[in-house]
């Protein structure tokens, strides 16, 4: 599976011969039959794909979830659209009941919920009915597979809607998920309460336990190399076990994963290019589940073309800019709608030290027949690009600052396929020398135009063109250092803070190095922040899995909230400072239509 998934959801639904009378069907329109299906191996494999194909829903990783909701709540970007009042929200953390991108979001984690316990529930009949006992290697690691993504649908609901995180000394009792083990087979059955927040991660913690089995030993090769693994399903319970401070579990499981998965960091040159496209890089030496996209062939919008393997256009969203084919600032355009851009902030944050204050020029290359991208009338001030060049050689910021953003006359981008023009702020502010203005570049089209697919595709549409890690070893390693932490083993938890910064400057992983964090309390690259500025493993998670979906869940389990908001300040689509509040902020709303539907549903504090 997944390479070529299809993202049709499966009805299973038997109909009777179409020489009978339409009135008289086999069985109930609201249920799922079980007269003659699944009965082959096949059946299910058809079943399970749901499951996988769910996360490209336009409310998760099709379109909605990381560049509008995430990515403004983590203030990974700034934007310069302000037509969408939830994207605002997010923004400002500041959400409704109604806010459509939390709405989705639910609706589309529970809709995977019920794929999964759809096979699940198909499993268990075929195996009363039809199974051989040379289908049952088959048929286990299908059912190990429904569990890890239910767990996995889960495990996003919880950090996301869940009333708190457990701690050591609390939480364990407040409100987690309406838990569902099964298809609901009567109306009531869907009125579900919340279960505690305890109850909803021993629910995780089980099914990951049960996928970890079943898959034990299973690779996964060819058109099969998306699917999950054994080691998936033992990293996401690490992580489980982590976000409840479970830190003698967790240590044990993050662990094993390092030791015996097989898996290693991949090298910076590999991991530099390894969020953009280049399809060498794919299910590579790190990646311990990732969502695979494939480009369709048959045009069309992204998600909503139709097509059978409809694909994501997050990075429509996120487009980076580039110099104007007359070569100015001014008609500088995105590839795709380019509605945002890094927040001026991060680049700081990753330590970027030499000011965004640089004039423009004359060309002095300047070639007769008139400007274009190639010969602009203007370019950046030589002095100050001889001092930004300097940065990178001497690796004085984080270099995982140019794995994630483009710099404007510094970087380029491939517009067309073939051409390359120089990276540019958004025209926006062309000449403001008081704006970074860089692009995002992680998960974002630098090598071709979203708006026509023009150098990436056999036609003109409108879709990514790379893969998407939900979980990787360098995450892996980060939290195994903050269960050693956690469990008093300072020295372990330090080592694999270095260890991964080691692998973004390049360097040997396991050989100390003079980049290293002598404490749990050194200076990290973060300029002028309180809180990432003299705590390694904070900033260790922020800068190495930025714009990947993760520091979210980190800001809310360690409540940095307020000080997060007071780092950023604003942004463009908010009116005034974020206006950030501990007693809600932190969890988003039960959305008011599942509030309505469900009558045994309560809602979060201060909604």
């Amino acid at each position: 599976m997944l390479k070529k998934i299809c993202i049709t959801l499966l009805a299973i639904i038997t109909v009777a011969g179409c020489k009978k009378d339409p009135g008289l069907l086999v069985s109930p329109t609201d249920q799922y039959s079980t007269n003659n299906y699944p009965a082959s191996v096949n059946d299910l494999q058809s079943i399970l794909a749901p499951c996988y194909s769910n996360l490209r829903d336009p409310g998760l990783f099709g379109f909605n979830f990381l560049p509008k909701a995430l990515s403004n709540s983590m203030h990974v970007v700034n934007s310069l659209y302000n037509g969408d009042q939830a994207w605002n929200e997010m923004a400002n953390t500041n959400l409704t009941v109604g806010n459509s991108h939390s709405s989705d979001a639910w609706q589309a984690f529970f809709t995977g919920v019920k794929n999964c316990n759809v096979t699940i529930s198909a499993v268990a009949l075929y195996n009363s009915k039809y199974a051989k006992p040379a289908d049952a290697t088959s048929v286990n690691l299908i059912l190990g597979q429904a569990y890890f993504l239910r767990a996995y649908y889960y495990f996003e609901l919880e950090c996301l809607f869940g009333e708190s995180y457990i701690t050591t000394s609390a939480g364990a009792d407040k409100m987690g998920m309406p838990l569902f083990s099964a298809i609901p087979s009567t109306l009531d059955a869907t009125q579900q309460p919340r279960s505690t927040t305890r109850q909803t991660w021993d629910f995780i913690e089980s099914d990951l336990k049960q996928a970890a089995a079943l898959l034990k030993g299973k690779v996964w090769t060819g058109n099969d190399e998306g699917r999950v693994s054994e080691w998936a399903a033992k990293g996401l319970l690490g992580k489980a076990y982590v976000f409840t401070q479970d830190w003698a579990d967790a240590k044990t499981t993050l662990l094993d994963v390092i030791q015996n998965s097989g898996k290693t960091l991949m090298t910076y040159a590999q991991y530099h290019d390894s969020f953009n496209g280049n399809t060498a890089n794919e299910f590579n030496s790190e990646s311990l589940f990732e969502l695979n996209i494939d480009p369709n062939s048959q045009g069309g919008y992204g998600i909503y073309s139709g097509a059978a393997n409809a694909t994501s256009i997050d990075g429509l969203i996120w487009a980076p800019w580039a110099l104007g084919g007359d070569g100015t600032e001014g008609g500088a355009f995105p590839l795709g709608y380019g509605n945002e851009f890094l927040h001026d902030q991060n680049v700081l944050r990753f330590g970027y030290n030499i000011g965004s204050n640089y004039a423009l020029v004359p060309n002095p290359n300047l070639k007769p027949g008139g400007t274009s991208y190639k010969n602009p009338a203007l370019v950046m001030d030589p002095v100050y690009k001889a001092k930004a060049l300097a940065v990178r050689a001497n690796q004085t910021a984080d270099p995982r600052l140019f794995v994630n953003a483009m710099q404007p006359w510094v970087d380029s981008v491939k517009f067309d396929g073939t051409n390359y023009a120089p990276s540019a702020k958004p025209n926006t502010f062309a000449g403001n020398t008081n704006v970074y203005g860089w692009s995002v570049r992680k998960y974002a089209p630098i090598f071709y135009n979203e708006n026509s697919g023009q150098g990436n595709f056999p036609t003109n549409e409108v879709a990514d063109a790379w893969n998407y890690y939900l979980l990787r070893l360098a995450d892996v390693y980060l939290l195994y250092a903050e269960a050693s932490i956690g469990g008093g083993d300072n020295v372990t938890g330090l080592e694999y803070l270095n260890k991964v910064k080691r692998r973004a400057y390049g360097l040997p992983i396991n050989t100390p190095s003079a980049v290293d964090y002598a404490s749990l309390t050194a200076k990290t690259s973060a300029i002028n922040d309180p809180v990432l500025g003299n705590n390694p493993l904070y900033y260790e998670r922020w800068a190495e899995l930025f714009n990947e979906g993760h520091w979210w869940f980190d800001v809310c389990r360690w409540r940095i909230g307020k000080s997060e908001a007071a780092y950023y300040g604003t942004a463009i689509n908010v009116n005034g400072p974020f206006q950030w509040d501990d007693t809600k902020s932190y969890v988003w709303p039960i959305p008011i239509n599942e509030i309505n539907a469900n009558s045994k549903i309560k809602q979060n504090p201060g909604y």
